[in-house]
């Protein structure tokens, strides 16, 4: 099992974009410096009226595939 952080802030209006599909992925800097690309309905549980804030944990399988996502403090 692998695991990214990442910080997020994606804006209520960018977000409205994603969820009207025009954006089906995000792309993110993790922290300690790689680019990733995730699909973006698995932030769905952290939409809030100011869209997606703060700092998530990714974790994915030993094949590379998404497994869950957790919000951190």
């Amino acid at each position: 099992m692998q695991k990214i952080s990442i910080d997020l802030t994606i804006s209520a209006d960018e977000w409205l974009k994603i969820y009207r599909g025009s954006a089906r992925t995000v792309s993110a800097t993790s922290r300690d410096g790689r680019r990733i690309q995730f699909p973006a309905n698995i932030l769905q549980q952290y939409v809030t009226h100011f869209g997606i804030s703060g700092s998530f944990d990714i974790y994915f399988d030993d094949q590379g595939k998404f497994s869950s996502i957790i919000k951190t403090a």
